[in-house]
């Protein structure tokens, strides 16, 4: 599950070289957001989804459950930032500018800051995973090395960045703390309603909402939506509800090494020997921190 998830998220860099030119940022964000809630919607209804509801399993009579609205609110909290502001910021960010190298050399430290306040959640972190995660760091700035330059570089662009690493760490970690366990479907819908209430009247204000229909577009909507917003991000609550908050931001180290590959082969990029040698770094700095140390054997008497 890990592998399949860093494999479709890398995607999102591919997404946006087709998406950006017909369409601005937000303005293609809240067409995916809305085409998530429209595939998901009926998916909810047709397989009888339940809404989470509060005493289900502690004797209470069926009359007398209710909606779990505090479960909802978080998860529409963890939305917002996972969704609208994370992704939000990086397409802003690169619509203003800002090379995609830069966006993925500031959106990785993720990994470093979310280990940062893993005992927000109750996660300790071990000596070898702070060396995997900085060696995992090392590994991407060396991937993006020749892709980095700030040269004409705004403020903005840059404050955009930090921004969306700002709201991933947050996200990953507030799902974690509040509502880790949910069905998969009732998730999706509330997650991305409520990121498409923020980012609608945001593209409304902020953008002509112009779109150019071609094929390219519909391609990456449609990507956006089936394998991105359903495919990737399911994946990624399944890993947040099963796993440590640093082991699964660790993960993302793998996003830019995975992407240049994919650039290689799409688009005929230069795959420099430094940006080799820097996703051997970076997969290498991903297996010290997933690792798992087998228990110490038992003595025999």
């Amino acid at each position: 599950m890990p592998w399949w998830f860093v494999l479709i998220w890398s995607t999102g860099f591919i997404v946006a070289k087709y998406g950006m030119p017909n369409a601005e940022p937000l303005t293609f964000l809240a067409w995916r957001f809305g085409g998530t809630l429209l595939v998901m919607l009926p998916v909810a209804l047709l397989t009888g989804t339940p809404w989470p509801v509060r005493g289900a399993s502690d004797g209470v009579h069926d009359a007398a459950r209710r909606i779990d609205w505090p479960l909802i609110a978080h998860l529409a909290v963890s939305g917002i930032l996972i969704q609208a502001v994370y992704l939000g910021g990086v397409w802003a960010a690169i619509k203003q500018g800002a090379p995609a190298g830069l966006a993925a050399l500031i959106v990785g430290i993720q990994p470093l800051l979310t280990a940062l306040f893993a005992r927000v959640v109750g996660e300790p972190v071990s000596r070898r995973q702070w060396l995997g995660l900085l060696c995992g760091f090392v590994g991407v700035g060396l991937v993006v090395a020749n892709k980095v330059g700030v040269r004409g570089i705004g403020a903005g662009a840059v404050a955009l960045c930090v921004l969306s690493l700002l709201a991933i760490t947050a996200g990953t970690l507030y799902q974690k703390r509040f509502c880790a366990h949910f069905d998969l479907r009732v998730g999706t819908l509330v997650q991305f309603g409520a990121a498409f209430a923020v980012t609608l009247p945001a593209a409304w204000a902020l953008e002509t909402m112009q779109v150019r229909w071609n094929a390219e577009m519909l391609g990456a909507l449609a990507w956006s939506v089936l394998a991105l917003s359903i495919g990737a991000i399911s994946l990624l609550f399944l890993l947040i509800r099963h796993g440590a908050a640093t082991k699964v931001s660790s993960l993302m180290y793998l996003t830019p090494p995975t992407t240049a590959v994919m650039a290689w082969l799409l688009f005929g990029e230069t795959l420099s020997p430094l940006s080799a040698a820097g996703m051997v770094v970076a997969a290498l700095g991903v297996a010290l921190v997933i690792e798992r140390r087998a228990a110490p054997a038992a003595p025999v008497s």
